[in-house]
């Protein structure tokens, strides 16, 4: 079995499509299909689900793409250590950023970046559902993620940042100091959140329902980008981490209230595989993170 037979199979779980997978591998459908093939030979178990088109990995196959998945890791962290015995780091750092994290994400990345010349990063956005699923499979180095809301299994965890939610609002007196908003009273305007999948929505949701009120969400969306694009209508409010609003300059016409009663306060945190070796330019990452954030003092586990 050769590790191109293997980047084949990710490949093809990747794209979910033999001819798209060919074309991502730079090969001709057929010689990708006949790599699938000897792959089954070899091991004596079929792969993939027959039929004129994918339909899908079969039992056996899906172990066999978690063993290639972390085989083709750990080809890369040997690479990556082989690249540091005589030169500086180098590769691409793959993470997965829930949407709400994305300030916090840029921030990092771009100080650990700017130190590391020859490093790429792959950012991104993703709910904290596949994160966790990704970074098991292979799929991710890490993910930037809630840490202290929903259950966490098999990973390693550094804290980044304690976020605040604040409200934006429409108002006479943007830039000025304003009064805290209850999240009783912000429940009532017509609020853009993030949709449903994300858990920054559903820590929004019980607390909104600690106070026994339910928010007036009349749009929902899987993007910040797509709540600033909202927000600049004029019309529309949002509950927002803190730091979206240190990092992106919000509309004009817009305030920015603490929301209290009650004040909360999650904390972000990047997560990893409960795993080793961890790959060299992943290891200088969380050395960056422990340096940089200011949740971090408090370590990880």
């Amino acid at each position: 079995m050769l590790i191109r037979q293997l980047e084949y199979l990710v490949a093809l779980a990747h794209e979910k499509h033999f001819a798209h997978a060919a074309e991502r591998c730079g090969v001709s459908q057929p010689a990708l299909s006949l790599a699938v093939k000897q792959i089954e030979s070899e091991l004596g178990v079929a792969i993939v689900q027959r039929g004129n088109r994918f339909h899908g990995f079969t039992v056996e196959g899906e172990i066999v793409l978690r063993w290639a998945r972390g085989i083709l890791r750990d080809e890369e962290t040997l690479k990556q250590e082989l690249r540091l015995c005589s030169s500086s780091l180098s590769g691409t750092l793959h993470l997965g950023v829930i949407p709400s994290a994305t300030a916090t994400a840029a921030f990092l990345t771009t100080s650990f970046a700017r130190g590391h010349p020859d490093v790429s990063i792959s950012d991104v956005e993703m709910n904290s559902t596949d994160i966790l699923r990704a970074v098991a499979a292979f799929e991710l180095d890490a993910g930037i993620t809630y840490i202290d809301n929903e259950p966490l299994h098999n990973v390693r965890i550094i804290p980044i940042v304690a976020e605040e939610y604040v409200l934006l609002t429409p108002g006479d007196a943007a830039g000025a100091d304003v009064a805290p908003v209850t999240w009783r009273a912000a429940a009532e305007l017509p609020l853009c959140l993030l949709d449903h999948g994300m858990q920054n929505r559903r820590i929004v949701d019980a607390v909104f329902e600690s106070v026994g009120a339910r928010p007036n969400a009349r749009v929902e969306t899987n993007s910040m980008m797509g709540i600033y694009c909202y927000l600049r209508s004029g019309y529309w409010s949002s509950v927002v981490p803190r730091s979206f609003v240190e990092w992106l300059a919000p509309p004009a016409g817009l305030l920015v209230a603490r929301l209290v009663e009650p004040t909360v306060t999650k904390t972000i945190g990047l997560v990893v595989a409960d795993r080793d070796p961890i790959p060299p330019l992943l290891t200088a990452f969380r050395e960056h993170i422990e340096r940089e954030a200011p949740g971090a003092a408090r370590g990880g586990s």
